[in-house]
């Protein structure tokens, strides 16, 4: 019997069977979008699994073919500021879940982590009073500490889209560790 609670999540057969897209029956791994994305994907790291299944959200879905092209070298890496890096740098400098708002809210604005919370909130829950008190707090503290207004702008607009639903980490994790599973039972034990 197969104790899925201690499987290796390095199996190549596993990530052989993602890259090929051979998906169907596989945990949020099925769809045809989805499928396309990882054949373009090829993922060979467990991280690979839960940025695709948070990215393939109505909110950073757009953002699935620059991770992808960063992931392959096939564009350069940035990030929007140099105090993003230590938060974006396992995502390619892509915003993927809602703590990478929270971070940036925390390194670029100097919010406290309830703050940051609060923004993340607005956001998802599309609260636009709270989320104009919030911008503007962001746009007001982000300056005082230095950064740029254009920089600050297109820090503002990564967020927006995640008002269309965006995962946060630990959901996204617990959804790919499910897939990884259903993938690795049907890469070895098909």
């Amino acid at each position: 019997s197969v104790d899925l609670a201690v499987l290796p999540l390095d199996d190549v057969p596993a990530y052989q069977l993602l890259a090929k897209a051979d998906t169907v029956g596989v945990f949020q791994l099925e769809s045809t979008g989805m499928r396309e994305s990882l054949k373009r994907l090829k993922p060979d790291r467990f991280g690979d699994i839960i940025a695709m299944v948070a990215l393939y959200r109505p909110g950073p879905m757009d953002n699935i073919p620059a991770y992808i092209r960063r992931k392959h070298g096939q564009e350069a890496v940035t990030y929007l500021h140099p105090l993003l890096e230590p938060y974006l740098d396992k995502t390619y400098g892509i915003f993927v879940y809602q703590e990478d708002i929270m971070s940036a809210a925390i390194a670029l604005g100097g919010f406290t982590g309830p703050e940051a919370d609060t923004l993340g909130y607005a956001i998802r829950k599309k609260k636009s009073a709270v989320l104009r008190a919030q911008k503007e707090k962001f746009v007001t503290q982000a300056a005082e500490r230095g950064v740029a207004a254009d920089v600050i702008d297109a820090v503002f607009k990564a967020f927006e889209p995640f008002e269309r639903y965006g995962f946060n980490k630990a959901h996204a994790t617990c959804y790919g560790l499910i897939a990884y599973q259903t993938a690795y039972m049907k890469a070895n034990y098909t």
